[in-house]
């Protein structure tokens, strides 16, 4: 018994925590470096895992001296906006590329996952011709407009890998019983294949929540950024570095993702593992 309970140590628990460690040490390095003043914060010779004297002046200048609260709800916009024109978008690319079976479907399958992968540095030319002529320069649907670009492929693959997964036998019986190619889509294959949707959605409002240089580039005025782009952009000044708040901003910023990651993992799970038997 204590042979099994020392291997059992080794090999599930010790990288288990290893694990844990790696992933939660940055939220914990985030929490409390948000409650600690500037002289605690570059005094050496205190243990920099703990807090001495707590504060709450970060808080007060992130909300009082920022907008956060303004880039808060711009972000929402644009991620929630940016996932649902992708899942629908990539919803119908993904079953038709899956189940119509038409010439070159394949290919065109492989192609839209590669498309996935081209630099987005590349793509600021030509996406800044595009919103230049729709005249949406500075504004968040310019964003609205570009995150899907890079979403839709990925999520496209995913929901193919997915929707392979889903027998073909019940379409046809639908078929036989009269239903129509969109209603099986809808009434059928679309609740079937709902863990493989939520996981691509939770993908697509991660990245479009998370991203970056897009934001930077498109968006100047400061009442139209992002979160991201607000944070670093307000709160480094030079050669000044305000952790507290940037680390407030951070911690504040990853809430809604997590509690998103936390409500969904079981559908992302089994999403993730539907799309892998592409």
């Amino acid at each position: 018994m204590r042979e099994k309970f020392i291997e059992k140590l080794l090999k599930f628990y010790l990288p288990l925590c290893i694990f844990l460690f790696v992933l939660l040490f940055p939220f914990y390095w985030m929490f409390i470096t948000a409650f600690k003043s500037d002289m605690e914060l570059y005094n050496l010779k205190l243990n920099p895992f703990f807090i001495h004297q707590p504060t709450w002046h970060n808080v007060t200048m992130l909300f009082k001296e920022t907008l956060f609260n303004q880039w808060m709800l711009n972000t929402f916009f644009v991620s929630i906006l940016a996932t649902l024109l992708s899942l629908g978008a990539s919803l119908l690319a993904a079953y038709a590329i899956q189940r119509l079976r038409f010439r070159s479907s394949g290919t065109i399958g492989i192609s839209i996952f590669f498309s996935y992968l081209v630099p987005p540095t590349i793509l600021f030319i030509p996406l800044a011709t595009i919103i230049f002529e729709l005249k949406i320069w500075d504004s968040l649907w310019s964003l609205v407009l570009i995150y899907p670009t890079f979403l839709i492929p990925f999520c496209t693959w995913l929901l193919m890998g997915y929707f392979k997964s889903i027998p073909k036998e019940m379409e046809e019986c639908a078929m036989i019983d009269g239903a129509s190619r969109f209603r099986i889509f809808w009434q059928i294959v679309v609740p079937l294949a709902l863990p493989g949707i939520l996981s691509a959605g939770i993908f697509a409002f991660t990245l479009s929540w998370n991203e970056f240089l897009y934001a930077l580039t498109f968006i100047s005025t400061n009442t139209q950024k992002t979160v991201p782009v607000g944070l670093i952009t307000e709160l480094v000044r030079g050669d000044v570095y305000h952790w507290g708040p940037l680390m407030t901003g951070a911690l504040l910023a990853s809430v809604p993702v997590a509690l998103i990651y936390s409500f969904f993992v079981e559908h992302y799970v089994a999403g993730m593992t539907g799309a892998l038997k592409e």
